[in-house]
């Protein structure tokens, strides 16, 4: 008898299809299977079996199952079809979000011949190549910058040959080596944990020590030495043959602590994250799909894979924005981390200097429980955070007399100091002083970054570039001038206030080539005086201990923000940003420059003490009925005019005749055009989340029952973390 089954594909539909499966086969939910649809085949996950087809319709055979085994086991995909429900969007996206991209395009889930593997064995033999070897001399520094063996596929993607590899191995430069032996289990491992201080052991005391599912939010202030925590709750708490999940919210911190789980876990330690190549991403995925004993390391999207005997999970800086997917399947690793502890039957532990304000409130009202590590680890102290108020002082590069004076007394004391600034690029405006003419973006409501190194005027969100100009456009006077600071504007400043001194700088810009940050970090670890200049990429998780000052150039941006969330995120920031200092036996300095000393907030941050804080800003969320206090939903409308935008959620609005649910809008995104199309939003608003849902979902079927047209996108964005 024929087996009718329901398959997802890969598609930004809702809707799901069926097929007949030819007698003698048998599918299970799970599997991927290769179906017709349309006139070409794709690639399906089989959701459920056994299907009931409508009446009168004449289905499709589906074609032969890819494996005898399950791609997703049950619990995965219980954990991604609440996923796509609770977030509004099409199951099928959400399905292969937890595969690799390997196995999305229908390859075998099987590793092919082993890789090869290249190294660099003379540094100084690229002064013999031929002058025009330019792609071979940028081949052997590629692999000088790496931490060791590189995979051929990786240099491949980057644009180089094997004929360039041969060349430069004839030559005695470059040999083919061993694969690192990262992902094979040893047969024993590391026991001897750095031990726990007093105030850590009674943090680890109060961390969950039954089996089944607890939520525990551990405040540890920065210095405070979590991830000892977290090592020790792993080594003490899970099984040899258990499997286990540690969530970092970005790429750049991902390798230094892969270092230090690896001293103590060895090979058990795997790895996830975006700049892993194909055959990385598939290595991996096998070895958790077939439930080998792995400790995962990784990035947002690692919560989705399909963990078989996961027994714990740590979300460390669990309040980092990072961990919001913000386009496509906009979906929360915290949240769902939570969620999957919850099916798990196992613990999770959130992390975070600054905890959230939705996880303070949770830990308030008894859903999870809050443990607190208020000492720094060692010697180390808490830094003093002073208010430097710039208003009417002269400014060099963004930096006041006393932040520069500052700088020298720290170098001259042969230490490091970190300046803070999170703007890239030189300066944000390159403006004509004689007409007033300001460089903006063609495509989008913003204005050009001016970056100097390459003279180029760059827009930060579509990636529009065009050279900086030398005579204005509008008036062809040459008065044209870079306003504002920057990175690069800093580094050139204090490059030029201290020449004997190395300024690093850690960017989006300075870090593309792989490698790169991780070169940048092991110069500032060697502990010379130096002084590093950075955005949010500096501003967490960076353990520096020769670092004793820190300055932030600008602490106003989020003062004044249109965004409910904004005074929240800067307080982290700068809280994050300023632990950065006296991690070591020396006490840290951190100096805010504002133009706002008085502001209420910037006076109690220079108190350092963030829970304070966070109970007066959750006092003004609940008195202004925000999250966590009401749940939230926006629907986000792109369209080539505003007039359209507006109108289709001008129509929503119409339609949402709910008393329960308060709307706002519709009006322009604070971006209101990106990429020439013009944005603009509506926001949802109930006392209870499941009410909201529930009307969030009618609106999402209707709208997918209506012919709208092609030029017109919409989303739906469930517990959004920006609003404006």
């Amino acid at each position: 008898m024929s087996q009718t089954v329901r398959v997802a594909l890969n598609r930004p539909i809702r809707r799901l299809f069926d097929y007949w499966v030819p007698e003698g086969r048998q599918l299970c939910p799970g599997q991927r299977l290769r179906v017709p649809f349309g006139p070409r085949s794709a690639i399906g996950l089989v959701v459920e079996t056994g299907v009931t087809p409508p009446p009168g319709l004449e289905l499709k055979p589906a074609g032969a199952a890819l494996e005898n085994w399950p791609a997703l086991p049950p619990e995965t995909l219980e954990l991604l079809s609440w996923a796509a429900s609770y977030y509004q969007h099409p199951l099928g996206e959400c399905l292969f979000m937890a595969l690799p991209p390997a196995l999305r395009r229908g390859q075998p889930a099987e590793l092919t011949a082993p890789e090869s593997f290249w190294q660099l064995i003379d540094v100084s033999g690229s002064t013999n190549l031929p002058a025009n070897a330019h792609r071979q001399r940028e081949l052997m520094e590629q692999l000088r910058l790496a931490e060791g063996p590189v995979p051929w596929s990786q240099l491949r993607q980057q644009g180089y040959t094997k004929a360039q590899l041969h060349s430069l191995g004839q030559k005695g430069l470059v040999r083919a080596a061993e694969k690192p032996a990262v992902n094979q289990l040893p047969s024993t491992t590391e026991s001897n944990l750095p031990p726990l201080t007093g105030a850590q052991q009674e943090a680890f005391r109060a961390l969950p020590q039954e089996c089944g599912f607890s939520a525990t939010l551990l405040y540890g202030i920065t210095g405070s030495g979590k991830t000892e925590l977290y090592l020790h709750y792993l080594q003490d708490r899970l099984e040899d043959a258990g499997q286990a999940l540690v969530l970092v919210p970005e790429i750049n911190l991902t390798p230094q602590t892969v270092a230090r789980f690896r001293r103590y876990f060895g090979g058990r330690i795997v790895v996830w994250h975006s700049a892993l190549n194909d055959r990385e991403r598939l290595e991996t995925w096998l070895r958790v799909r077939n439930g080998e004993p792995v400790i995962l390391i990784g990035t947002r999207s690692a919560v989705l894979l399909p963990f078989t005997r996961l027994q714990a999970i740590i979300v460390d800086e669990e309040h980092d924005s990072s961990y919001k997917q913000g386009e496509g399947f906009r979906y929360s690793a915290r949240d769902m981390a939570v969620f999957r502890a919850q099916r798990n039957h196992c613990p999770v532990i959130l992390g975070s200097a600054t905890p959230s304000l939705e996880s303070l409130h949770n830990a308030r009202t008894g859903k999870y429980t809050r443990v607190d590590l208020t000492e720094r680890a060692g010697n180390a102290t808490e830094p003093t955070i002073s208010l430097l108020d710039i208003r009417s002082r002269p400014l060099e590069g963004g930096l006041s007399r006393p932040a520069i004076q500052a700088i020298g007394a720290a170098l001259e004391a042969r230490q490091q100091v970190l300046i803070y600034i999170n703007r890239r690029g030189y300066s944000p405006v390159l403006m004509c002083f004689d007409c007033g003419h300001i460089a903006e973006c063609p495509h989008c409501d913003t204005r050009l970054t001016y970056h100097r190194r390459d003279r180029a005027l760059r827009c930060h969100h579509c990636d529009y570039q065009q050279p900086a100009f030398r005579h204005c456009p509008k008036c062809d006077s040459e008065a044209c001038h870079p306003v504002g600071q920057g990175t690069e504007r800093a580094e050139e400043v204090l490059a030029t206030a201290f020449p004997a001194t190395p300024v690093l700088r850690i960017d989006r810009d300075s870090t593309q080539r792989k490698g790169s940050i991780q070169s940048i970090i092991s110069q500032v670890n060697e502990g010379n005086p130096c002084i590093l200049v950075g955005t949010q990429m500096v501003a967490k998780g960076h353990d520096f201990h020769n670092i004793t000052l820190v300055v932030v150039i600008n602490a106003d941006g989020g003062l004044f923000s249109v965004d409910f969330r904004a005074p929240e995120q800067m307080v982290q920031t700068l809280l994050q940003v300023s632990g950065r200092a006296g991690r070591g036996s020396l006490p840290g300095k951190v100096l805010i420059q504002t133009c706002h000393s008085d502001h209420p907030l910037l006076q109690s941050l220079a108190g350092g003490n963030y829970l304070a804080m966070a109970k007066q800003l959750l006092t003004e969320r609940q008195e202004s009925a925000l999250p966590p206090f009401r749940a939230m939903a926006i629907v986000r409308a792109e369209a080539p005019s505003m007039e359209e935008a507006l109108g289709f959620l001008d129509q929503i609005r119409q339609q949402l005749t709910d008393d329960a649910v308060e709307i706002w809008g519709p009006l322009p995104a604070a971006l209101a055009r990106k990429a020439d199309r013009h944005r603009a939003q509506l926001i949802l608003q109930a006392d209870r989340r499941g009410h909201l849902n529930r009307v969030v979902s009618r609106l999402c079927a209707d709208l997918d029952s209506r012919r709208l047209p092609t030029s017109l996108r919409w989303i739906i964005d469930i517990d959004p973390l920006e609003t404006s």
